[in-house]
């Protein structure tokens, strides 16, 4: 018996969550449960955070949560709770299977089968952004090698586990050398250790693209917080439909399972809602706490009251569905069909009580680390760069020269072109012109000068090399 924390949610959420507890607990699913209060609700009695002190105290003891949709109010500064979940439980993998069930539900792609697994924590979802100046604010893009190293290797463990015979890794890494380059890395290094599973990579906006039309080419795809999220929403679209598809996020220590879609509000308490979804997160929250056996008999019988017809309205078509039914009557079909597999779609068959093998993150052996040069951002309101340079070489002391202006990542000094636009945020690059290196104390002593002469220096960032590899990005056109 394993005790899970359940949450009911917004909107649709009851209907769907009361469906999907009634068929797996019918298919002897040996769960206790422990339910808690969270979103709306919550939110609307002052919590900003949407969930209580004693709920994070039964999610952390439990360990495993089965979370309906939940509606966060606009406005009044709410954070999403599904973020904060993710990054306060370290699940840093979001695993979201998408297959077409053509020909009984709509698809223009019938052969698909895709499972798309997402980082999880990082990215552009750290959220940190700034205001700089008037014209420009910046949103931070953090990546780890923790958290590639992590997510990849889960990818890895998910096709062994699942027989799945290919992994595909999606960057942006020919634009952003740093930090995609640096998952794309990690992504070859670990393909290495898996010689049995075909390995490939693709740029994300030609590999979107191929998904998009050609999905049956990928098996197993892994990528990036920001990337993974677009990309598992048109793969669930593109297989049938978003309100089909379930999520797993995984971490070392707990795990949380849902449906991709919203809350849908304006279906609540119609008997409408469709509850796969749901049932698809907790076929996945079966299969992780080893009661692979139900949540096999749950997949199939499921399978096969979509091959018998039987649909709720979102995916109900004339000409191919046989019967329109509410949550209720579709929960009871598949109940019904418990033990039965399904003709057409292919059945399944999970790999009996088995854990993926996820060891833990070994930090490597600290680099050397060289100070090459330092970037400071200014706040200038005129448009002539030679003027800015001017301006700003008064600040240059002990061999630290300026070598570099760009704006918005365009190199504008020395050699710039006219036609080039230019905002009021400016990145002035010192490096030292001789082998006498750079400092830190150099930093403070350009910071004090730039003061002194009105320079308004909104952010440093000190630029290094890792290992004698410059670890920095060159300014566009350099």
């Amino acid at each position: 018996m394993t005790k899970i924390t359940v949450a009911k949610g917004d909107g649709i959420g009851p209907e769907i969550m009361d469906a999907t507890l009634e068929i797996i607990l019918a298919a002897g699913a040996k769960i206790e449960i422990d339910e808690i209060e969270v979103g709306e609700k919550v939110y609307l009695a002052g919590n900003t955070s949407g969930i209580a002190k004693e709920s994070w105290d039964i999610i952390r003891k439990n360990k495993v949560f089965l979370k309906a949709p939940i509606t966060t109010p606009q406005g009044g500064g709410y954070k999403s709770l599904n973020v904060t979940t993710r990054k306060f439980l370290g699940l840093y993998s979001n695993v979201r299977p998408c297959m077409s069930l053509h020909p009984f539900v709509k698809t223009k792609h019938p052969i698909m089968d895709i499972v798309m697994i997402r980082e999880n924590e990082e990215d552009l979802y750290a959220g940190i952004e700034h205001q700089q100046t008037d014209e420009v604010v910046q949103c931070l893009k953090l990546i780890s090698r923790p958290g590639c190293e992590k997510i990849i290797r889960y990818a890895f463990e998910y096709a062994k586990q699942y027989g799945r015979k290919k992994v595909t890794c999606f960057t942006k890494d020919n634009i952003m050398k740093q930090t995609d380059g640096l998952f794309h890395q990690v992504f070859d290094e670990i393909a290495l250790q898996y010689p049995e599973i075909e390995n490939e990579h693709w740029i994300i906006d030609i590999g979107a693209a191929k998904m998009a039309d050609t999905p049956e080419v990928f098996d197993v795809i892994v990528t990036l917080n920001l990337y993974g999220d677009v990309l598992s929403d048109v793969a669930a679209q593109i297989a049938g439909s978003v309100g089909l598809a379930g999520s797993a996020n995984i971490g070392e220590e707990c795990a949380m399972f849902e449906a991709i879609h919203g809350s849908a509000p304006r279906r609540a308490n119609q008997n409408l809602a469709n509850p796969s979804g749901l049932l698809q997160g907790a076929i996945m929250m079966l299969n992780h706490i080893g009661q692979t056996e139900v949540a096999e008999k749950i997949q199939n019988a499921w399978l096969k009251t979509i091959e018998d017809g039987i649909h709720t309205y979102d995916i109900y078509k004339d000409g191919i569905s046989k019967q329109k039914v509410g949550t209720k009557e579709f929960a009871q079909a598949i109940i019904k069909n418990l033990g039965h597999k399904p003709q057409t779609l292919k059945s399944v068959s999970y790999a009996k009580g088995k854990a993926l093998n996820l060891p833990k993150y070994i930090r490597k052996e600290a680099s050397k680390k060289d100070l090459l040069g330092v970037d400071l951002f200014v706040h200038w309101t005129g448009t002539d760069p030679n003027q800015l340079a001017e301006k700003i070489k008064v600040v240059e002391n002990n061999g630290i020269k300026l070598s570099m202006i760009t704006n918005r990542g365009i190199k504008v000094w020395p050699d710039g072109f006219n036609e080039t636009f230019c905002t009021d945020h400016w990145r002035c690059r010192f490096k030292p012109m001789n082998d006498a290196g750079i400092t830190k104390a150099n930093i403070i002593e350009l910071l004090k000068m730039a003061l002194n002469e009105n320079i308004d220096v909104i952010k440093t960032e000190n630029l290094y090399a890792f290992d004698g590899k410059p670890a920095y990005s060159l300014g566009q056109g350099q």
